[in-house]
């Protein structure tokens, strides 16, 4: 248990060293790995009681979170910006394009 919990520790160290520079997915591969390693961690737990070695370590990994999930806001809100700016860009471009055929021919009628 010690094992995976420094792991944890390590792999959230290593985020946090690099969170201000990280990718999106750079970030979906660190959640990733995390949830392998919590879901690990929940297995053991199971069978195991923490220490409260082992519980001090969790909340100090737990603290962490969020400067984690500050990051992760921040590409949310560049994602949410870039799809906003796409549909507007793609609705003003509707406007200019033709929605009918080039070589079609208009009737009139007189009154």
């Amino acid at each position: 248990m010690d094992e995976t919990i420094e792991e944890l520790n390590n792999l959230t160290n290593e985020m946090i060293n690099t969170v201000d520079e990280c990718s999106y997915e750079e970030m979906e591969l660190f959640v990733d790995v995390r949830q392998k390693l919590v879901d690990r961690l929940n297995n053991l737990k199971a069978d195991h009681v923490l220490t409260n070695a082992q519980r001090v370590k969790i909340q100090q990994i737990l603290k962490s979170n969020e400067l984690i999930m500050a990051r992760m806001l921040v590409l949310k809100n560049e994602a949410q910006d870039w799809l906003l700016q796409r549909s507007q860009s793609k609705a003003q471009r509707n406007g200019y394009e033709t929605a009918y055929s080039p070589d079609s021919i208009l009737m009139d009628r007189r009154k």
